[in-house]
């Protein structure tokens, strides 16, 4: 029997970081051993590896993006590179593959082709969000992006917030466009009860990072538009 190559989900930078301060060695040491990569966006990517040191020039890598959307044709196409022996890595734009990305269709038709899958250690902005927010960390629910028209993003807002206190304050997690993060959280202190408890976990692993956990009340004389433009995580609790 031939050999199989191995789908490696490797995390990428939340940000410009020095590599080696986020990831351990041995994630970059496998890493700058890949040659085929698939990936949420090229150029972003090239960026990675090239920060990384890879052994050999990123123009010589194989690079191809990662279907939006489970396209059988162009997964089996990706997953013939693990079938012809040969090591496959998984990027996202930012942080783990497989969460909130386009990554879980690729790993999903590898589970179909017995494709060994080895997932690699590194940041995920919304387990250290998370860990940081002194919330439920038993019992949580991603929920992405909320509806960009405010009163639809409104009612979101509430039916978390309901959720979180009807199922013993399960943690409610999201995020958005960072361009929008001051009108989401305007939208959130106007219409979430003022014991309802928010955190903003922004610039995650950077120089800048900033994590503010508090009541709602707490937050309306904030300055919303200090967040804006960063990559936020929210998260909310109702007990």
């Amino acid at each position: 029997m031939s050999h199989i190559g191995t789908l490696y989900l490797v995390p990428n930078l939340l940000g410009m970081v020095v590599p080696e301060q986020v990831l351990p060695e041995s994630v970059c040491a496998i890493a700058r051993s890949l040659e085929y990569w698939a990936v949420e966006t090229p150029k972003p990517a090239r960026a990675f590896l090239k920060s990384l040191g890879v052994a050999k020039p990123v123009a010589e890598l194989s690079i191809c993006p990662l279907p939006g959307k489970a396209d059988i044709a162009e997964l089996d196409t990706l997953i013939a590179i693990c079938q012809g022996g040969h090591d496959l890595g998984v990027l996202s734009d930012a942080g783990c593959p497989g969460v909130a990305d386009p990554g879980a269709f690729l790993v999903a038709r590898a589970h179909v082709y017995n494709i060994p899958i080895r997932p690699l250690v590194g940041p995920s902005s919304i387990l250290l969000a998370l860990m940081a927010s002194g919330m439920n960390g038993q019992r949580f629910v991603f929920h992405g992006y909320l509806p960009v028209a405010e009163n639809a993003r409104a009612e979101a807002l509430r039916k978390l917030e309901r959720d979180s206190h009807k199922n013993g304050g399960v943690t409610q997690i999201f995020i958005e466009t960072p361009y929008r993060n001051a009108a989401l959280l305007k939208t959130a202190v106007d219409v979430l009860r003022s014991d309802t408890r928010l955190c903003v976990a922004v610039d995650l692993t950077l120089v800048s990072e900033s994590i503010l956990c508090r009541y709602v009340r707490d937050w309306r004389n904030a300055d919303f538009f200090s967040y804006q433009k960063r990559p936020a995580v929210f998260l909310l609790q109702s007990v």
